[in-house]
């Protein structure tokens, strides 16, 4: 992959007092106080890693990023804000304590992302939503975004990048999607989507790509958008907002399945109570079942917590092996998610 043969000036050191403060102070911050930068910073490494797929392909764009408070794209901008708490370590950390998970805190998770807001800049950049065989083959860019959508894991119209079938949310998000595909690489997407209506998809991608190398974007604007030396919110504020994102109400009805799945049968009282046994193994189930339907762990926890409460209430024993037990819960859990997902949905990702 190529790479920039500049050599890479050394970062400079900012004392930065905060990352030494407890969680409850650090939350009494403001964003703006963080004084962050991506120079210097691991995600410089990856924009460039990003430059050298670009330039690979022979496309002349290069999106400037900014730190803001989420991962989006603007509309008519062709740029990237990328997350904050990327910036540093001590914020990963304080991201993962607050929603359980750090998204795009990998390496390959972050160049995933990139890719994808990669494929708004460059829809932005070239006005691509303005072509007819575009609007025919993605839709039109201009349909509202949808407050929830109802996703279909089984469909073979979209590729499958990003979690939740998030290609299925918008036209504007197919596109990127698919472009992200398009770009990793080594991806092998023709043999990986082989027979499948989202081919034709990648193949228009590919072909308009190739009409776009060497050629100069139309749109060249480096406005940022909501950057991060601007947003006020503390840090407290902005994780009560999320959280409040990212919470979804399940149907009540729990009550059922979880007496299907342990006993209120007096006789076994002295078993571990199911309400022990869910909360030993709460990080586990959390972070498989969130593997396995791209639902967020924070989300996920919420309702753990409710599954857990509603056991003890219930005074549920546990009954079998713990390994059975546990995958019985864990196919159960992923069951009622996917079928919340199919039926109801939310757009509560943070990709724009």
């Amino acid at each position: 992959m190529p790479r920039s043969s500049k050599p890479a000036k050394p970062a400079k050191r900012v004392a930065r007092p905060w990352t030494r403060w407890s969680t409850v102070r650090l939350l009494q911050l403001r964003l703006k106080d963080l004084d962050l930068r991506i120079e210097g910073s691991w995600l410089e490494q990856n924009i460039e890693e990003l430059f050298g797929e670009l330039e690979a392909r022979r496309l002349t764009i290069r999106p400037h990023a900014w730190l803001s408070d989420e991962w989006f794209s603007p509309s008519g901008i062709p740029g990237i804000a990328i997350p904050f708490y990327l910036a540093h370590p001590r914020l990963m950390r304080l991201e993962r304590a607050q929603l359980l998970e750090v998204e795009g805190g990998t390496h390959a998770e972050c160049m995933q992302i990139l890719r994808h807001e990669c494929g708004h800049a460059v829809q932005h950049a070239f006005d691509l939503h303005r072509r007819r065989e575009w609007q025919r083959l993605f839709g039109r860019s201009s349909k509202p975004y949808p407050e929830s959508y109802r996703p279909n894991p089984g469909s073979k119209r979209y590729v499958q990048h990003l979690r939740r079938w998030y290609a299925q949310s918008h036209p504007d998000e197919d596109f990127a999607e698919t472009f992200a595909v398009w770009l990793r690489p080594h991806s092998d997407w023709r043999r990986r989507y082989a027979g499948w209506p989202a081919l034709k998809k990648l193949q228009y991608v590919d072909r308009l790509m190739r009409e776009l190398a060497g050629v100069q974007p139309m749109v060249r604007s480096r406005r940022r958008v909501d950057p991060l030396k601007t947003l006020s919110l503390t840090l407290f504020e902005h994780y009560t907002y999320r959280r409040a994102l990212y919470s979804i109400e399940y149907p009540k009805t729990w009550d059922d399945d979880l007496r299907r799945l342990f006993s209120s049968d007096r006789r076994i009282q002295a078993r571990e109570s199911a309400a022990v046994f869910l909360r030993r193994h709460r990080s586990s189930i959390r972070h498989v079942v969130a593997k396995w339907t791209g639902e967020y762990q924070f989300t996920l926890d919420t309702v753990l917590g409710d599954m857990i409460g509603r056991c003890r209430e219930l005074n549920l024993r546990v009954l079998g092996r713990d390994r059975q037990v546990l995958t019985d819960f864990m196919v159960l859990l992923t069951a009622r998610t996917m079928e919340m997902l199919s039926k109801k949905g939310r757009r509560d990702w943070i990709v724009v």
